[in-house]
């Protein structure tokens, strides 16, 4: 694990900035009060090991209980192919393999289950669709990655955002990407120079937790639970409009709508790195480790942290101030957008089963059964 998505999958507070930040450019005080977003049970530390018995294991029921309506953005297919056609052309080392797995990915879907919204244009939409493959490739490379090698992505990706006119000539195949498309943010998405500032201070986020993760991987170590999950909310970068982010209500939606897409997401993608013997950055690991869980009731226990933060969401929306009509207009928009990640992505009612990238062309056969047949390790299964 390493991105967000998304987280990994890709990081959908950085791209619903993507989409929606350009209309948000407003100023407002309000007086704050300390928000609880919501808590979760307590373990007792132990160190257990996990079953190597264990073949399968039932995905919890995410889907049934959302209260967020599901739609799809009218050129979601149309931009997701031609996303990944923009990544196949812009990456050619790719081999073969990685490159099937670029147009399996299909990230526009993503996109379009989260940006429904018809204000949303085509070309806005193609470049939050081009960031999320973008950053399932950085995901990609960075996976199995040491420290110095990681330090040099990092290094190199920020330089080409910090200095989007300059071109090295020894530069990075990924330094390039990220160059390609930062100039198409900057100039077809409208970028102002707040979200471009933000958007610099997010992706930074990622990359130092991609670090942690690398100096974690040398040392062969596994982080504690409440480690993690402060590792997992820098890791995906949400951030929100000057107008409310001093807001502790805001501030709320946005520590939980984060951590529904990381916890979610790891369970998910528990097959796919345990397959690769690259778990050790994923919730159900961890809590076999330490909290002495099964990988069932590992599995449960996240989808119940789920379930729990979905319902403090739901509460705490209804709780906001008012910063006027036509700010609070804006407000809406921007909660609707997570809530659109939350029933598109986050709680994988369909791209995370469409996509080949966890669980390859069993993705229906896994949404309708929910049981997930372990793969055995192996070095094919890796990048």
């Amino acid at each position: 694990m390493s991105l967000i998505s998304y987280f990994r999958q890709t990081h959908p507070p950085i791209c619903h900035m993507l989409a929606v930040q350009s209309q948000m450019n407003y100023n407002t005080n309000t007086e704050t009060e300390k928000i609880a977003p919501y808590t979760h049970q307590e373990f007792t530390h132990q160190d257990s090991e996990i079953t190597p018995t264990t073949t399968c294991f039932t995905l919890p029921d995410l889907i049934s209980d959302c209260p967020f309506p599901t739609a799809y953005h009218p050129s979601g297919d149309a931009i997701s192919a031609e996303s990944a056609l923009w990544l196949d052309n812009a990456c050619p080392q790719l081999n073969e393999k990685r490159r099937k797995a670029v147009y399996g990915l299909k990230s526009g879907i993503l996109a379009g289950y989260c940006y429904t919204s018809p204000q949303i244009s085509d070309y806005r939409l193609r470049i939050v669709a081009d960031y999320l493959n973008y950053l399932f490739h950085l995901d990609n490379i960075s996976d199995g990655m040491l420290n110095r090698e990681t330090e040099h992505l990092s290094e190199a990706v920020m330089n080409a955002l910090y200095f989007p006119e300059d071109e090295p000539e020894d530069e990075i195949n990924a330094a390039r990407v990220a160059r390609d498309l930062w100039r198409r943010c900057i100039r077809d998405g409208r970028a102002g120079p707040g979200f471009q500032a933000r958007f610099k201070k997010t992706l930074q986020l990622y990359f130092d937790s991609t670090l942690t993760q690398a100096r974690a991987r040398d040392a062969g170590y596994t982080p504690d639970l409440e480690s993690y999950i402060e590792f997992r909310r820098d890791n995906s970068g949400i951030d929100l409009p000057d107008c409310v982010v001093e807001d502790p209500h805001m501030q709320a939606l946005d520590e939980l709508t984060n951590d529904i897409v990381t916890w979610s997401n790891d369970i998910w993608s528990y097959d796919v790195e345990q397959s690769r013997d690259d778990a050790e950055y994923n919730m159900l690991t961890i809590l076999m480790k330490y909290h002495g869980h099964t990988l069932q009731s590992a599995s449960n226990h996240v989808g119940d942290l789920c379930h729990q933060a979905t319902k403090s969401f739901v509460e705490t929306s209804k709780n906001l101030p008012s910063w006027g009509p036509e700010i609070d207009d804006m407000v809406r928009r921007y909660i609707k957008g997570l809530e659109d990640w939350i029933i598109g992505a986050i709680r994988s009612v369909h791209w995370s089963f469409e996509t080949q990238r966890y669980f390859g062309n069993k993705g229906l056969e896994v949404k309708r059964t929910r049981v997930v047949a372990l793969a055995p390790v192996s070095e094919k299964h890796k990048w």
